[in-house]
């Protein structure tokens, strides 16, 4: 009996033009075991096929909001990656929307959810991943810089929204802020919504308010770390678009 390894191997000296009786000797494998490899195992020594383009440019669009917020990429011990995208306890309807996301982007991975203290790492393996999301590398990613690759730039520009969407879901919340006024000499009290971001990354950043623009949403720098919407018409525009987490 052979492990999968030395299949592997066998097939993988084959594969470089190598005789059947040459590689018998040479492994101490009889030609006839070899060749039942090639017909059953062949598939494990082929690298897997090229990932093409995401099956769903609107839900990749959300999906990559949610990655560049709270997702990483992780290799996996035995060849291919883990997608891995963090989603607070909190808000449920968010852990669904990323795992259809998912699903939608590549039809038939799977996908499921890993319990962390008050978070799910919703998770699935592809052997692709970092192909369909370029901005993987090692570090953290505030500490490397995060570009759009062009199709990927093609794909925020018809669905900007939906990314807008991803990376509030991620890094972003909708909150009711209050203030006071005095009007005829009494101190009145009003509430209004906004949208806040929060991301580490400058690039990251750059990208949310980019999209923000194309889609005439006004935004400003509350402080070194957040961005905030809080025109009228501008959050209207986020509440009939994003809303709020749930």
């Amino acid at each position: 009996m052979y492990d999968v390894s030395t299949r592997k191997q066998a097939l993988a000296l084959v594969a470089q033009g190598r005789s059947l009786n040459a590689v018998s000797r040479e492994t101490g494998i009889s030609r006839a075991a070899i060749r039942s490899w090639q017909v059953r195992l062949e598939p494990l020594s082929r690298p897997a096929p090229p990932p093409g383009p995401p099956s769903d440019a609107r839900a990749y669009a959300y999906l990559l909001g949610l990655y560049l917020g709270d997702g990483c990429i992780s290799p996996h011990p035995g060849g291919g990656y883990y997608l891995r995208i963090a989603c607070a306890d909190t808000w449920p309807g968010l852990m669904r929307m990323c795992c259809e996301a998912i699903a939608r982007v590549r039809p038939g991975v799977r996908v499921h959810t890993v319990r962390k203290q008050g978070c799910a790492m919703v998770t699935s393996y592809h052997p692709h991943w970092p192909a369909l999301f370029p901005q993987h590398g090692p570090g953290k990613k505030h500490e490397r810089p995060i570009l759009l690759a062009p199709w990927q730039q093609e794909i925020v520009d018809a669905h900007t929204w939906e990314f807008i969407r991803g990376l509030v879901h991620s890094d972003g919340c909708r909150v009711t802020n209050w203030t006071t006024r005095l009007v005829d000499g009494e101190r009145k009290r009003y509430e209004y919504p906004r949208y806040f971001f929060t991301n580490l990354s400058e690039d990251i950043v750059r990208l949310f308010t980019g999209a923000l623009e194309r889609v005439h949403v006004e935004w400003r720098r509350a402080n070194d770390r957040n961005i905030s919407v809080a025109r009228k018409a501008s959050v209207a525009l986020m509440d009939v678009h994003v809303g709020p987490k749930y």
